[in-house]
């Protein structure tokens, strides 16, 4: 009996590291992966590098993806952090509640060729 007693506070660290470490990178990194195994041609992304860009083509394990006008890169779908919706979107307000991508990007910055 003495034996289990002592071994009660280190079953109580591992479950409370589990709940609050472990769980939830698990579930972040599936909602991660869904939010790459769902991109398109056309959606605005973040790098996880800071880098945005519009897909143009993507095949099963890259993207093509457009940073400027005629300039295209390949990435892996990997690299993608986020996915850019237009305000006011009720797809993209959706997609934030379930997948945490960034829908509320303001329409002025958009667009980095008007700022130039």
């Amino acid at each position: 009996m003495e034996g289990v007693v002592s071994l009660l506070p280190i079953v109580a660290i591992a479950a409370i590291f589990w709940f609050l470490i472990i769980r939830p990178a698990s579930r972040q990194r599936k909602q991660v992966a869904e939010l790459q195994s769902q991109l398109s041609v056309g959606d605005d992304v973040m790098l996880t590098s800071g880098i945005f860009g519009t897909i143009v083509g993507s095949s099963d394990e890259t993207l093509e993806l457009e940073i400027a006008a005629g300039v295209i890169i390949e990435v892996v779908r990997g690299a993608v952090s986020s996915v850019r919706r237009e305000v006011g979107s009720d797809t993209a307000e959706a997609a934030e509640e379930s997948h945490g991508v960034d829908a509320e990007v303001p329409a002025e910055s958009t667009s980095h060729e008007e700022e130039r």
